[in-house]
């Protein structure tokens, strides 16, 4: 779905508006918000950005995801519960959420950020969904907002929690070294491959000045979670990342 197609969606009316409100099972009485909920801040059109929205949706995001694990998991103390949240609200869950449901087709962007890339960036589409949870959140509650992110996030929680390739390696190998009273791991890219719009990035993890790790990825992100798993598997060969629950 184009740039293009999408402005000529809204000026003919909500259509667009609409799609997204059925998709998230919650109908606006203040259709601006979700309109600004959705814009990016390369959108030309007479918009604000959901930069603002979207710093109000991550705490409200927060909020939930904290209230339902805590009674969800009443024998859970506070370093796991902090796990599970951080497998629940990440920047890469979150933009797989908004990929699956389709909500990054309507972010509204300039056809410059469409033509590098801009639906497929973790940090626009997770931004876009957190701004749209702010904008839940404005209008009609947080129990709105509480039926919203059940719906798109914690219907499937274990799934989320579960799934290997949101795991937070970096996080396992941070709280592993400090236990054992070694300096914070630092990561260096050492390498980028291929064009701008379709990059590799290759990435080592150190410990003490050692590479303990090297890791590969489309984002830097990645690339410094694949070496942070590599260095867990090296230096703790009993390392198990299986299912954070049953």
């Amino acid at each position: 779905m184009t740039f293009s197609f999408l402005k000529k969606l809204f000026s003919r009316g909500d259509q667009p508006l609409e799609k997204v409100e059925s998709i998230i099972r919650y109908t606006f009485q203040n259709k601006e918000l979700l309109k600004e909920s959705l814009s990016h801040r390369s959108n030309i059109e007479e918009v604000s950005s959901n930069e603002r929205l979207e710093y109000l949706g991550d705490a409200v995001l927060g909020l939930v995801v904290s209230e339902f694990l805590y009674k969800e998991f009443p024998e859970l103390h506070e370093g796991n519960l902090t796990k599970l949240k951080s497998a629940l609200v990440n920047e890469v869950i979150l933009a797989k959420i908004s990929t699956q449901f389709g909500l990054c087709d309507y972010i509204m962007m300039s056809s410059e950020e469409e033509k590098a890339g801009g639906r497929a960036k973790l940090s626009i589409t997770s931004d876009a969904l957190e701004a749209l949870l702010g904008a839940v959140y404005l209008d009609g509650g947080l129990n709105a907002s509480k039926k919203v992110i059940h719906n798109l996030i914690l219907k499937k929680y274990k799934e989320h929690i579960n799934d290997k390739s949101l795991h937070n390696y970096k996080g396992d190998l941070l709280e592993y070294i400090q236990k054992q009273g070694s300096i914070t791991p630092r990561y260096e890219v050492v390498e980028e491959l291929g064009p701008d719009h379709d990059k590799t990035f290759i990435v080592n993890v150190l410990i003490d000045r050692k590479i303990m790790g090297t890791g590969k990825g489309s984002t830097k992100k990645e690339a410094e979670q694949n070496a942070a798993h590599e260095a867990m598997e090296k230096i703790k060969p009993e390392y198990d990342d299986n299912s954070i629950i049953d």
